[in-house]
């Protein structure tokens, strides 16, 4: 069987499986009281199950291990896909269940910021052990690739494993917005991983993209259930380990930089808001509303504008890293992006031109046109 073939069935069986599943979760969330309650950070206005990480974390496990099941992990040779690449695949997935185990408890029982980091930070390096390791990086002043010692080669993939967890975490506060960021992410991600020959991260890519896809069918605006800390974390880590064992594994200098590109949205959002944090004298893990999506509410933008202006913004990321790898018609996609991200951003420049008239008193066009 075409091994293409089973990255359709991981894709198609984890998309199936979270549209199944997600009422009854929202269902039995509803009946046991784990809900999302509103407050002056937050945008919903009624309490919302935040365990749908739960329909996302099953959706991908039950796709991988149908995979297996069908002899997935192996080439038409029954050779492994690839250098311990079983090991990989399943370190990846056991890692994102404890990254998920430990968002579903901060989501029961409202863990410590130090004892998430720690339970993260522990589960990143057993991931290291396994073979989820950032081996080299590249070298700005020479053009080429650093290699790392074994140590510091841990703690640069503790660093990243953790980070991308939470840089997902922490954009999770629209409608729509981490699922749809995510899920972008995982497709073009499935796709620089089967061009780079890297089908052990394309397999794990596909069912996350299916999964978290198919959540987008109760999370977009407005929104019936939330994927909460257990699902963000979960999705964080899991694209960051695909970056790890498929995107990383290239030697060209363009290869170690797809994954910051692909995830670049955020990685700048957390960044910036930690940053400015810091500035402010605030602990960086104290809630504001410092991120992007609340800046562009604040701004004027609808929930659903701001949701697709940062979907065209990741599609565009996408793009580039399309083009940079050389996929074919990458530079066309690229250019496709481009445009989307154009429009939208007029669409933007728009609404907020409108919101800064009516604060003003000044009546927009359209505004003007209904009073004549």
């Amino acid at each position: 069987m075409p091994q293409e073939i089973y990255h359709l069935v991981a894709f198609l069986v984890s998309n199936l499986v979270v549209l199944w599943s997600t009422p009854l979760v929202k269902h039995i969330g509803m009946a046991s009281g784990y809900v999302d309650l509103p407050n002056r950070r937050k945008v919903h206005q009624q309490p919302i199950v935040r365990l749908g990480g739960i329909s996302i974390f099953v959706g991908t496990l039950v796709a991988l291990l149908m995979v297996w099941w069908m002899g997935g992990f192996v080439d038409a040779q029954g050779n492994l896909l690839g250098p311990k690449a079983e090991y990989e695949i399943w370190g990846v997935t056991i890692g994102g269940l404890a990254f998920f185990i430990i968002g579903l408890a901060d989501d029961l029982f409202n863990l410590s910021p130090f004892t998430r980091l720690l339970l993260q930070t522990v589960v990143a390096l057993l991931a290291w052990t396994v073979g989820v390791r950032i081996e080299f990086i590249s070298n700005p002043l020479s053009g080429g690739l650093l290699m790392l010692p074994d140590w510091l080669g841990a703690v640069v993939t503790a660093v990243w494993l953790v980070g991308m967890a939470n840089a997902i975490n922490w954009i999770d506060g629209v409608d729509g917005l981490a699922a749809g960021v995510s899920g972008i992410a995982a497709v073009v991600m499935l796709v620089v991983s089967l061009f780079m020959e890297q089908p052990a991260a394309a397999l794990i890519a596909a069912a996350l993209a299916g999964g978290a896809l198919g959540f987008l069918r109760y999370n977009f605006n407005p929104a019936q259930i939330f994927m909460g800390d257990g699902g963000a974390y979960y999705m964080g880590f899991t694209l960051a380990g695909v970056g790890v064992i498929g995107l990383l594994k290239g030697t060209a200098v363009t290869a170690v930089l797809l994954p910051y590109v692909i995830l670049a949205l955020p990685i700048a959002d957390m960044s910036t808001v930690i940053i400015s944090r810091l500035k402010s004298g605030k602990s960086p893990f104290l809630a504001d509303r410092s991120h992007l999506h609340h800046r562009l509410l604040a701004a004027g933008l609808s929930q659903r504008l701001t949701v697709l202006f940062m979907y065209a913004l990741t599609l565009w990321l996408g793009g580039l890293a399309l083009a940079f790898s050389g996929v074919p018609s990458g530079r066309a996609y690229a250019l496709a992006a481009t445009l989307l991200l154009i429009y939208t951003s007029w669409k933007v420049w728009q609404r907020v031109r409108c919101q800064r008239n009516r604060e003003q008193g000044t009546p927009g066009k359209n505004e003007s046109k209904n009073r004549k």
